[in-house]
């Protein structure tokens, strides 16, 4: 099949030069209009296909203000990722049609009335939007079509082999509080010896020495609250409260050394801009946040997404490798 198609090309290849040099005003070494760029086992991508797909981004790159290499290898690069996506596209199409995979014309119909209910869109507007973009609505609907059978494939080839467990969903929701509101909450008390950015070393060393000293008395077992009247440079009146807040409200120092912490616990000392800190967590607050039963179906859906985009990748890896891929600069 590929030496029929070699042959045809050939054929295509001798027209396309006469034609080239009998037109009017042209040498007779013009170049030749079109020629293979890739071969998809018994399949072919035409150098016209490969320039038609890279084109809208193509001049994107050549308007830019980047100097001229940066914009021969930005070029460059996407001559090569433009042309990976369509031999992928190309294997794909064929195990379509190895799986026998077919769209009814309802169904197209049915998606592009999503579509334009989507966007508000009437015919018309749709038929002026996608002529904007050098689109017919039936090349639309050829689009709409591969877009429906290559989703049906992955179905067939990925998802129908995965398997999302309760325990699965579960694991994701106790590790992601955040995304479901259910963020602790930490009541912090600290100390702090306030150090001036410009102050010289010596003040340094004195106030690092005295929060040492904090340090020891807290770990000998006095209460926070009274050192933090005592020794505080600030808020020393309320014994060092500081209020509630998440993790995430918090500098990355003492994110990291507060969280290991249980109520009752301390840091060791923390040097920041300010100064020396020792920070105390008087309590955690459990937020609730939503519950599991309502989220459910939609963490489900977002690990199913995850393993399907990576199951599909590898998938297409080992499609590839069982190819016959050559690439013809």
């Amino acid at each position: 099949m590929l030496y029929k198609w070699k042959k045809m090309i050939s054929l295509i290849g001798v027209l396309g030069f006469l034609l080239t040099v009998l037109e009017p005003g042209r040498g007779v070494y013009a170049e030749l209009v079109d020629r293979i760029v890739a071969e998809v086992n018994d399949e072919i991508i035409l150098l016209s296909e490969l320039e038609g797909a890279i084109a809208p981004f193509a001049e994107k790159i050549r308007n830019s203000a980047y100097p001229a290499k940066q914009k021969r290898e930005a070029l460059f690069k996407l001559r090569k990722d433009i042309l990976d996506r369509l031999i992928d596209q190309k294997l794909t199409d064929q195990q379509v049609k190895a799986n026998k995979i077919s769209v009814a014309k309802e169904e197209i119909d049915a998606a592009i009335e999503q579509i334009k209910e989507a966007r508000y869109l009437t015919d018309e507007q749709l038929r002026e939007a996608l002529a904007q973009e050098g689109l017919t609505l039936e090349s639309y609907r050829e689009r709409i079509e591969e877009q429906i059978m290559r989703t049906r494939l992955v179905n067939i080839e990925v998802r129908s082999k995965i398997i999302i467990t309760d325990e699965d969903v579960r694991e994701y929701y106790e590790t992601h509080p955040v995304e479901y509101g259910r963020e602790q909450q930490y009541h912090l008390r600290n100390i702090i010896l306030m150090v001036p950015e410009d102050a010289e070393e010596m003040l340094r060393e004195l106030k690092r020495n005295k929060a040492k000293a904090v340090l020891e008395k807290l770990e000998a077992g006095e209460e926070f609250e009274a050192l933090a009247r005592q020794y505080s440079e600030s808020l020393a009146a309320e014994g060092g409260d500081l209020g509630t807040f998440a993790l995430s409200d918090l500098a990355q120092s003492v994110q990291e050394a507060v969280k290991p912490l249980s109520a009752g616990e301390h840091t060791g000392i923390i040097e920041s801009d300010l100064g020396f800190q020792i920070f105390f967590v008087e309590k955690i607050i459990e937020s609730q946040g939503t519950p599991f039963a309502e989220v459910k179906e939609e963490i489900q859906e977002k690990l199913f997404q995850e393993i399907v985009n990576e199951n599909f990748d590898e998938w297409l890896k080992n499609l590839r490798s069982r190819s016959h891929i050559r690439i013809i600069q």
